[in-house]
């Protein structure tokens, strides 16, 4: 599949997925004006599959010039001795997601003075500042929102992701390219990225192209960094199996052998202040994956397990997603949807999203029995709720007994 590269991005010099090309960055006093010029399909990155088909890849080179007086949001930033920013000085991005909330919860916990990147929304994230958080709006899409949030800032945390509704590319990657290229220019110590396992290996799915391609972006930045490639979440198990097979509905699964190693994103978050802590890590790029691997069946059979009672499982076959995907790219109002479903075909494809921890677990200093396993995970959460609903049962049977 040929996917270009999103136009009209703020980058920061030449870039290209598949090529190492040297990178030169604006001054900082500058503001930053962009244009993107595009070359024409070279057949450098062809290669012949199993099926004899060939595959281009569109080539793209992004070019950026800095000028004094830019009209693009960025105004000329004053870079000279100021007060000194605290290493403490956190900003959160993707701070009400899945993982981001851990994230902050983890940092607060530690003693961080933790900023919240939060979009303007009609109900606002209270629960982040009853935690002890500061919030700013702003929006990844919007990138003249995004400098005055870095004000102050020594490292900010990434865990952003754009919503299932809105275009893989608007916060994935335009949103991301504004925020590293702002962070570079606001002067920030440190940037954290998550991305995901083995995205560099998969060209042909939207967002693990995007993820790469940032990663790469990132390196070629000059900002001290920290790259993280996760697997998945155990959280992310509860709506998808634990909760449909407690309320008896369907449970989605496939055919595919796919195994993936959950982790716990209070794991994640733990192990990622420990990298922020370690000046050796500074430009690396890690992986974290669960003790284990896990196929879709052997989830769904724990949680049958765990619950006491049999799941009504669903199976769609891998073939009937890649239909699907072929047929939603035909049209332009779900070109979204295919990009999504191109993921979700990785996903369900013969892989193992899981690596060795031992070096990494090494390199932090952690012990793997301090990992959490999705076993006892789930059974902990599985002990919870059945308690809940046991003593639910109970008060509505005393209470029957009053009437």
């Amino acid at each position: 599949m040929a996917w270009r590269l999103p136009t009209q991005l703020p980058t920061p010099g030449k870039f290209h997925h598949h090529n190492d090309d040297h990178v030169t960055t604006s001054p900082n006093n500058a503001a930053l004006s962009w244009r993107l010029s595009l070359s024409p399909p070279l057949p450098l990155l062809s290669s012949s599959n199993s099926k004899g088909k060939f595959c281009t890849q569109q080539v793209v080179r992004f070019k950026c010039s800095a000028s004094a007086g830019g009209t693009t949001g960025t105004q000329s930033l004053n870079m000279g001795p100021g007060t000194p920013i605290r290493p403490t000085s956190i900003l959160v991005v993707g701070s009400t997601g899945t993982l981001g909330r851990q994230i902050v919860r983890r940092a607060l916990d530690e003693g961080y003075d933790v900023r919240c990147l939060v979009r303007p929304r009609p109900a606002p994230a209270d629960f982040l500042r009853d935690w002890g958080a500061t919030v700013v709006n702003a929006d990844l899409s919007k990138p003249e929102t995004i400098p005055a949030t870095l004000v102050g800032v020594h490292t900010v945390i990434d865990c952003a992701t754009g919503r299932p509704e809105e275009p893989i590319k608007t916060v994935d990657w335009e949103g991301k390219v504004a925020l590293i290229q702002c962070a570079k220019a606001m002067g920030i110590q440190k940037y954290v990225f998550y991305s995901i396992h083995n995205c560099d290996k998969h060209p042909e799915v939207p967002l693990m192209e995007i993820k790469y391609c940032t990663e790469k972006f990132l390196q070629d930045s000059g900002l001290n960094h920290i790259v993280i490639r996760l697997c998945g979440f155990m959280q992310g198990l509860i709506g998808q199996y634990a909760v449909p097979i407690l309320e008896e509905k369907s449970v989605w699964g496939t055919d595919a052998p796919t195994r993936i190693a959950y982790m716990d994103t209070q794991d994640i978050a733990r192990l990622t202040f420990i990298a922020l802590r370690n000046e050796k890590i500074n430009g690396k790029r890690l992986t974290f994956a669960g003790p284990r691997a896990w196929t879709t069946q052997e989830v769904i059979t724990l949680c049958e397990r765990l619950a006491g009672q049999d799941a009504n499982v669903t199976t769609v076959p891998v073939s009937v997603l890649r239909i699907t995907r072929q047929l939603t790219r035909l049209f332009q109002w779900t070109s979204d949807v295919a990009d999504r479903l191109a993921f979700s075909e990785v996903l369900t494809s013969d892989i193992v999203f899981s690596v060795p921890m031992a070096e990494t677990y090494n390199l932090l200093g952690v012990e793997p029995k301090d990992i959490a396993t999705l076993e006892k995970y789930l059974q902990d959460y599985f002990t919870n709720i059945l308690k809940k609903l046991k003593d639910l049962k109970a008060q509505s049977k005393q209470a029957d007994f009053y009437i």
